[in-house]
């Protein structure tokens, strides 16, 4: 009987009708519970609070909404991408749980010869003047010049060369005779340990937008016990420009989609794109190429790619097809800015010609 005097009063008083996002969704939302033989206290219970949700401006759920409210969402916006080619990275060794009196692992790999220089407890106030100077003149391509931009304000310098392509591991440890078991409590005015890469051969450096690496690392001490890890890397260009690498989060139930830090050629943009993998979702550092994503399932609709990065949470988990229909991000549920693109439509298209030429 309440049935069919609700969809009367709709039909006769069409203004006076469910309006709104938050009030559709709550019809629906009865419709189906109706069906379901739901009590009606609980009816009115998730009607009740779906309109409130809707009248404040929280989303509802993809699931209480009808097909016909899609076209209401704000439109995401697109953040432009640049291709460029990163010659340099840097991560972990395998042996990741150094310490300060023990030492550290780290493993480069370059596309040209290089030099990785490691600053043993560099002041945190001279790391951020050295990286200021490069933006504002002074260009560090060379360790000479790191070293000059950081006053010497370091404990411990020691430099390895790098073979062009190479994978071995080189283990860095500061001299047991200067005396330096920790770097004081938090918070610190010295990181531990940063790790500079630069290319080696002069005549290579103007093949290359990116002319150096800056990895700060925490190692553990007497002090502070948190494992050994990676807090921030940056990218310097020849123009001056820097820019503060963010890890990317991807499925990581397909065995083929880890996080390579192997350098390739990378899409950059403001905020072109380090963390340790997760249980779930693990990320993929942007210094190397992009994942292969290619293939993956898009986690609305199982069917198409991944193919868009959500910011600002950086989840890598819908096809360009879906990324229209949501307002939050369906993994963590984070509101959506803007979102960017792995690969350009033009680039996809020429890949499954190629595929199909094969």
């Amino acid at each position: 009987m309440v049935s069919e005097s609700r969809s009367v009063s709709s039909a006769e008083h069409p203004a006076s009708a469910l309006s709104g996002t938050g009030c559709a969704a709550a019809a629906a939302a009865a419709d189906g519970l109706r069906t379901s033989g739901a009590s009606h206290p609980d009816v009115c219970f998730i009607i009740t609070v779906a309109v409130v949700l809707g009248w404040f401006g929280f989303d509802v759920p993809v699931i209480l909404r009808s097909s016909d409210e899609t076209e209401s969402l704000i439109a995401v916006s697109e953040r432009r991408m640049v291709q460029v080619t990163n010659p340099l990275a840097l991560e972990m060794g395998s042996t990741a749980a150094g310490t300060v009196t023990g030492g550290v692992s780290l493993r480069p790999y370059c596309l040209e010869d290089c030099i990785l220089s490691c600053f043993w407890g560099c002041g945190v106030q001279a790391l951020q003047t050295a990286l200021q100077s490069h933006q504002h003149g002074l260009r560090l391509r060379t360790p000479e010049q790191f070293q000059e931009a950081l006053e010497l304000n370091y404990h411990h310098h020691q430099s390895f060369n790098i073979h062009k392509e190479e994978k071995e591991e080189c283990f860095t440890l500061i001299p047991p005779d200067l005396g330096v078991t920790h770097f004081g409590l938090l918070p610190r005015d010295r990181y531990p340990l940063v790790a500079v890469l630069t290319l080696a051969n002069p005549e290579t450096r103007d093949n290359y937008n990116i002319v150096a690496s800056v990895t700060v690392l925490h190692v553990p001490d007497d002090k502070y016990r948190l494992s050994a890890r990676i807090l921030f890397q940056y990218l310097l260009t020849a123009h001056g420009n820097l820019y503060d690498l963010k890890p990317l989060f991807m499925s990581a139930d397909n065995s083929n989609l880890s996080g390579t830090t192997e350098p390739s050629t990378s899409t950059q943009g403001a905020e072109p794109q380090p963390e340790r993998p997760g249980e779930k979702w693990e990320e993929s550092d942007t210094e190397g190429e992009w994942p292969d994503v290619q293939g993956k399932d898009c986690v609305v609709c199982q069917n198409a790619p991944i193919n868009r990065v959500l910011l600002p949470c950086r989840h890598a988990c819908v096809c360009d097809g879906c990324v229209c229909h949501f307002q939050h991000c369906p993994i963590c549920r984070a509101f959506v800015l803007e979102s960017f693109a792995l690969a350009n439509q033009q680039v996809r298209d020429e890949e499954e010609e190629e595929d199909l030429e094969d």
